[in-house]
């Protein structure tokens, strides 16, 4: 892959980003598809010393310390800020100390000890706590440490003298940047999606972190958002960082997600049954995902912000489906709150599928607006009156 090398891409006078798209890979993080690709940003501030921060994953930016040393344009390089060890974001470290070897290493407590278990660096080290600043001429930047947004030693770069927060994986998104870097090239409508895809992936887990990190930036103005995905945000990066506080608080819109597990067809005709029905009681905005074709991290994108979620499932030996079993598992992991749900499934010699379905109500401690119903055979006119009931008070119960 290669990088717009040798190009000097203007975030302000002196600071130039520095970001590559991947639209090789398929997965992010092996699991997560990547249809659309995904960039990887980092960022360099020419001043009266020098600072770069974060890097890119290694190998996808081509001769990358050229291109550093392009834009030093005959400076050294002062400062390695990492604000994120993860390797999308770290793969190049090892370049750049051989090829800056006085460069100076600024990290946290929880940064070093991952730095020496991926690159074995130890030396030229100065480790910065919540609130130290850095003075690199005009440039001010102060540290704020955001654990947790997502990994332990995650921090944020903030420069107080042109209020651009560098912010790490915080307001990113998946997505290769077609030209259109800044968000008043792009068309917002394209990233909506895949932001939201990205944040209830990769970040959703840890929102009472994000949460944490909003009241430590409450107050501070903010007129450049530069994450280490997806577009830098100069022009309204209020928009995003209202996005994230809505979707960190939980906070759901009026739609609903019937996800289902069919291998005959049983559960996918009473999923649009379901579907029909709640449309007749007036719910507007519902999608229907089955999960042996659906990738989960759409689902997981579509049910964080759905206010009901209706999970549908047949058994498969004496569980439920393994692809919805999969599914539950990562509503639990992630920690989704704040859901109306309803449970039904079909079974032929086994009833354990609801049943399961049943348990992890139980579990994630959802408001289960009905009880299980479940079909035993093929859903004939005769069986499915249980499954009106099911979406008549369902639909009450948003309503609410």
């Amino acid at each position: 892959m290669i990088a717009p090398m040798y190009s000097k891409i203007n975030v302000s006078e002196k600071v130039f980003y520095l970001g590559v798209n991947d639209r090789r890979k398929h997965l992010f993080e092996n699991i997560w598809p990547l249809p659309d690709g995904v960039s990887y940003n980092s960022y360099l501030i020419r001043d009266e010393q020098t600072a770069l921060l974060d890097t890119v994953e290694m190998g996808t930016a081509g001769d990358y310390t050229g291109w550093i040393n392009y834009i030093l344009d005959g400076k050294p390089l002062d400062y390695l800020i990492i604000n994120h060890m993860e390797p999308d974001h770290a793969g190049e470290i090892g370049h750049v100390v051989q090829a800056f070897p006085d460069v100076k290493i600024i990290g946290n407590s929880k940064t070093f000890p991952l730095l020496k278990a991926f690159f074995g660096i130890d030396k030229n080290l100065i480790e910065v706590k919540d609130g130290d600043e850095l003075d690199l001429g005009h440039h001010k930047l102060k540290f704020v440490m955001t654990p947790w947004v997502h990994w332990p030693e995650t921090m944020m770069t903030y420069d107080q003298m042109e209020n651009i927060l560098f912010s790490a994986d915080a307001f990113g998104t998946f997505g290769a940047l077609d030209g259109a870097i800044f968000d008043d090239e792009i068309d917002f409508h394209k990233y909506e999606g895949e932001m939201l895809r990205y944040y209830s992936n990769i970040v959703g887990k840890y929102s009472n972190m994000v949460q944490k990190a909003f009241v430590k930036l409450n107050g501070v103005p903010v007129k450049t958002i530069c994450s280490v995905h997806g577009p830098v945000w100069r022009s309204n990066p209020e928009r995003v960082l209202a996005l994230y506080d809505k979707w960190s608080k939980q906070e759901p819109d009026d739609s609903v997600v019937i996800a289902y597990a069919s291998m005959y067809g049983n559960n996918a005709a009473l999923a649009d049954y379901v579907a029909r029905k709640l449309t007749e009681q007036g719910v507007k905005n519902i999608k229907v995902h089955d999960v042996s074709k659906t990738h989960l991290s759409y689902i997981i994108r579509d049910a964080w912000k759905a206010k009901g979620i209706v999970l549908g499932t047949c058994s498969y030996n004496t569980e439920m489906f393994p692809l919805m079993k999969q599914l539950t598992h990562e509503f639990e992991l992630l920690g989704m709150k704040n859901k109306k749900l309803a449970i039904f499934g079909t079974h032929s010699w086994n009833g354990c599928g609801a049943k399961d379905l049943n348990k992890f109500a139980e579990s994630i401690g959802w408001d289960l607006v009905t009880a299980p119903m479940d079909i035993h055979g093929r859903p004939t006119p005769e069986k499915v009156n249980d499954c009106e009931a099911l979406a008549t008070a369902f639909a009450a119960k948003l309503k609410e």
